[in-house]
């Protein structure tokens, strides 16, 4: 799939999925309710998302800062909406790291950095989400009672949960352990014809170095950078905080009556499903999806409202100011290279940090 047509699926399946919503379930009232909405409620939705993308630009820069490197505000605010734009047109949101790699590698940070800034970064806000999820149910138990379709959802995320957090802690504390499971699944995959046999001694090269740079990173930031790391995961949290302040804002806006834990259980387990949906961006899926579990905090006559609204704040505004960087400040040709090649890195510059990091650290 070329960058054209994963950015025009994108665009055929949110407004055609949009499109159905609307028709399913649009009525005279939902009409009556959008034009009494309170716009300053509205208005305060649009400083949630752009607290969002504050506190997201912030933790890159605290993230590159725990990396010694140094990236100024406004190159965060461009790798944030980077990150947009690069996951608007790959499945599984996967495609924000090559743009930002490579921006990052034009302000001349490594590529072994570059790409543990933005690993990282995806990282912190998924392990949040993995916090959030059971909080929420633990503080307000009642949130899953007699909802079968919540409480099956909920147990799919928390399954992702436990075994994301499982192997992210064994790649920090037991590479090699991680490394051998890893080429177990590379014969696996090529026994069932999922890889060439030719291209097994590559894969199994290609992720034993990505492993090695991920926990050289990694150690990175638990040492010499550890006080920006701290300040990352506190941005992230926030980053986080301001998203979830949307759909509420949303919905008040409306004039409904809303439970803001209600909102953020609702909103953390669906973005989290949505980081693993196949289609680009989790097109059709977030509009669709976003119906069905909002229809659970407002009636459905205004669900698939709230759901488009939502994605509009939360994704649409920033995808777009995305496309207007990337076309701007890489051109469609370079955007178009970085979609099929992602920028690798040999490892030798992520060793060389830590090394400089651990002598600074020996200095008296």
């Amino acid at each position: 799939m070329t960058l054209r047509k994963g950015l025009v699926l994108f665009v055929i399946l949110s407004f055609g999925v949009s499109a159905i919503v609307l028709f399913s379930s649009v009525d005279s009232d939902t009409w009556r309710t959008m034009l009494n909405a309170d716009w300053r409620l509205l208005l305060l939705a649009f400083v949630c998302v752009l607290g969002a993308w504050v506190c997201d630009a912030t933790r890159f820069v605290a993230l590159a800062r725990s990396a010694g490197e140094r990236l100024g505000f406004w190159f965060g605010l461009v790798l944030t909406w980077l990150h947009y734009f690069g996951c608007a047109v790959t499945p599984m949101q996967s495609g924000g790291g090559p743009f930002q790699v490579y921006v990052l590698y034009k302000k001349n940070v490594p590529l072994g950095k570059g790409i543990a800034i933005t690993l990282t970064r995806t990282l912190l806000t998924l392990l949040i989400l993995g916090f959030v999820v059971p909080l929420a149910v633990i503080i307000e138990p009642e949130l899953l009672e007699g909802k079968l379709f919540v409480k099956g959802v909920f147990s799919y995320v928390m399954v992702f949960i436990v075994v994301s957090w499982i192997l992210i802690l064994l790649s920090i504390l037991r590479p090699a352990l991680i490394k051998r499971w890893g080429l177990v699944l590379i014969l696996w995959l090529k026994r069932i014809g999922a890889i060439k046999p030719e291209t097994v001694l590559r894969a199994v090269r290609r992720m034993n170095l990505e492993i090695d740079n991920y926990n050289l990173n990694f150690r990175m930031f638990f040492s010499c950078g550890f006080r920006y790391f701290l300040l990352a995961v506190v941005f992230s949290v926030l980053h986080l905080l301001c998203m979830f302040s949307v759909l509420p804002c949303l919905i008040a806006a409306m004039g409904l009556p809303f439970h803001f834990m209600q909102a953020i259980l609702a909103q953390a387990v669906f973005l989290f499903l949505l980081y693993f949906v196949p289609t680009p961006g989790a097109s059709g899926v977030a509009e669709g999806g976003g119906a069905a579990v909002f229809g659970l905090l407002v009636p459905w006559n205004m669900a698939g409202v709230t759901a488009i609204a939502w994605r509009f704040f939360t994704e649409y505004l920033a995808i777009a100011m995305g496309v207007v960087v990337a076309v701007r400040m890489l051109g469609w040709g370079v955007s178009e290279n970085l979609y099929h090649n992602e920028p690798e890195s040999d490892g030798e510059d992520a060793r060389r940090a830590l090394d400089g990091c651990e002598k600074r650290r020996e200095r008296p």
